[in-house]
């Protein structure tokens, strides 16, 4: 898969993406990295790639023109039918496993990392096909919301990961939080890792590690429960991890 980013900070893009699982990625051939700066396509001698609003008010706006002609070059480097244009922008559709999930199949994806204020909103409308956000806050620029997103849809590809089965086990991956994981040693503190996981018996395992994931999004992020319609089975288990959790808390 192919990333490009739209960026006046080229080196902040690449000097961390070359690092861990997306820098192994690249490294491999599995992922391809370019980053396009606007102010090389300026025409003025201070490479001026911001204006000062219409209407007045604080702070500055990324003009137009350097970033359509930065943005064209982007697309000619590939030339493929399967390349998306998105924005990252505050006001955007929040970043989500499904959203990543959704995009692993493009050949291109071009991300638009914003400076100062904003952008020109001509070239949101007509450039972009989508705008995601990492949240709801603000920070000073896309290139970190740039760098999440290469890193999140980078794990989902083919062999990127080293055990394959590595990112469907992640958490959100099937609507839930992740089950607790340990290592050796086996005592810590006067903790012991569960019984069961030392057990050997797979379907033992299997089962509490399902019980967990539930009772851990319960716990921490109920509202994921309330988009998941939950089997006979799974409804459960949580009724377990409840009554086990109430348990341990009177002793």
């Amino acid at each position: 898969m192919r990333f490009d980013v739209l960026t006046i900070f080229p080196e902040m893009v690449l000097d961390s993406a070359i690092n861990g699982v997306t820098g192994r990625a690249i490294k491999q051939g599995l992922v391809d990295l370019s980053v396009w700066n606007p102010r090389e396509y300026t025409s003025d001698k201070h490479k001026t790639v911001d204006d000062r609003p219409y209407g007045g008010g604080p702070g500055m706006v990324m003009k137009y023109q350097p970033l359509k002609d930065a943005l064209e070059d982007a697309k000619q480097s590939v030339k493929s039918e399967h390349t998306k244009v998105v924005y990252l922008s505050p006001q955007g559709k929040p970043i989500n496993q499904q959203l990543l999930n959704d995009n692993v199949d493009l050949e291109q994806l071009i991300l638009i990392a914003g400076r100062y204020e904003g952008i020109d909103e001509r070239f949101i409308k007509n450039e972009c096909h989508e705008e995601w956000s990492l949240g709801d806050f603000v920070i000073s620029g896309g290139e970190l919301a740039a760098l999440v997103v290469i890193d999140a849809i980078s794990r989902l590809l083919p062999k990127v990961l080293g055990d394959e089965e590595s990112a469907q086990q992640d958490s959100h991956m099937n609507g839930l939080l992740d089950y607790p994981h340990y290592t050796r040693p086996e005592t810590i503190s006067e903790q012991e890792v569960p019984a069961v996981l030392l057990s050997g018996n797979h379907k033992d395992i299997e089962q509490w590690r399902l019980k967990q994931s539930l009772g851990n999004t319960w716990k921490k992020r109920p509202d994921l429960l309330l988009e998941k319609e939950l089997t006979a089975t799974q409804l459960a288990l949580l009724e377990e991890f409840k009554i086990e959790l109430k348990y341990k808390k009177v002793q």
